[in-house]
């Protein structure tokens, strides 16, 4: 935003307040039962077969990130005199205040790595040789599969050792060859064990603290079987959040000459936050998941660069600001 006589030399921008953003990440497994799972022991002498369908979520890990969010109580004019040379703002799209007279720097924000999913197998119906198809019970084809699943092992086991009648001319055929074999005695065996997928996804909540402490206040619910769930769902247990002021407040009794003063200094300089400290604590399950030492607007107070700073002409004043918190990170001359 450039400051020129049509906007009468000066730019309107905002200072944010604190708000937290608590990400869930989420493993979801889901089991699945296997058509021939009575018959597990009996063909394969497998034991720990899956004999019920169940999906069951398991809270991985909690990542807290401190975002601002513009205070529409708190918006500002930068003003310049008319003959600076070419004063220019830089601000967010929300009108958050970036830098004064200075280009802005490249902040790459980090991303949560999700775990990647374990996906389905193929449909194991679709290996199935056509006596299979023809069987008049389960039990036949039970033992039909369980014959074709061990002939797959010695088929792999043969090509191993270099004993197959038929060996993959080079490398390439090689590597198809076995893939589709593992992936043929996969499918067919979960038909006894059963199945186990895993999926991860994130869920996001957030929190507006005000200038007071808060304590152990309910931000979300976890359910084994349903997930994160709203903090008023209360098929879940409760996830408490825990914010401590650390910065003493600091209470002003201004006379009225003072407090327009004070007024005067805000209306006519670069007003800047400077954020207090706080605790900030995540419980679930009589348990600390996260506990950390964070920066609040809302447990600081405010400070004014005078106007005066901004009219040498030959060396203008840089400013770098915290955009998420309004609060000065560099001045340079």
């Amino acid at each position: 935003m450039n400051a020129i006589k049509a906007n009468n030399y000066g730019v309107i921008y905002s200072l944010p307040k604190t708000s937290f953003e608590v990400e869930l990440l989420v493993k979801k497994t889901t089991y699945k039962r296997g058509d021939f799972y009575p018959y597990a022991q009996r063909y394969l002498a497998v034991d720990n077969t899956v004999t019920e369908d169940r999906i069951v979520h398991t809270l991985e890990g909690i990542e807290i990130t401190n975002k601002g969010i513009p205070d529409k109580t708190n918006s500002f004019m930068v003003e310049f005199r008319s003959k600076s040379v070419e004063p220019y703002v830089y601000l967010k799209e929300d009108g958050l205040i970036v830098s004064i007279n200075a280009e802005p720097e490249n902040v790459t924000e980090s991303k949560r790595t999700i775990p990647a999913s374990e996906t389905v197998s193929e449909n194991p119906r679709r290996f199935f040789s056509q006596e299979t198809l023809m069987a008049g019970s389960t039990a036949k084809q039970a033992e039909l599969v369980a014959r074709q699943i061990f002939d797959l092992r010695r088929n792999r086991s043969d090509i191993l050792s270099g004993e197959a009648v038929n060996m993959p001319p080079d490398g390439n055929a090689y590597n198809v060859v076995m893939e589709e074999i593992n992936k043929q005695e996969k499918a067919l065996t979960e038909l006894f064990s059963g199945s186990v997928t895993t999926e991860f996804f994130t869920e996001t909540y957030q929190i507006i603290p005000e200038n007071s402490n808060i304590n152990r206040e309910v931000i979300a619910r976890f359910s084994e079987k349903l997930g994160p769930l709203d903090p008023d769902n209360l098929a879940g247990e409760p996830i408490y959040i825990s914010l401590i002021r650390k910065t003493p407040e600091v209470v002003m009794q201004l006379s009225e000459r003072d407090l327009q003063r004070l007024e005067s200094k805000l209306s006519e300089g670069i007003v800047y936050n400077i954020p207090g400290k706080g605790d900030l604590s995540i419980e679930f399950g009589n348990r600390t998941l996260k506990s950390l030492e964070v920066d609040v607007v809302q447990f600081g107070s405010q400070d004014v660069l005078a106007k005066k700073m901004f009219e040498n002409n030959k060396q203008p004043i840089e400013v770098h600001f915290y955009p998420e918190l309004g609060a000065i990170k560099q001045i340079i001359q």
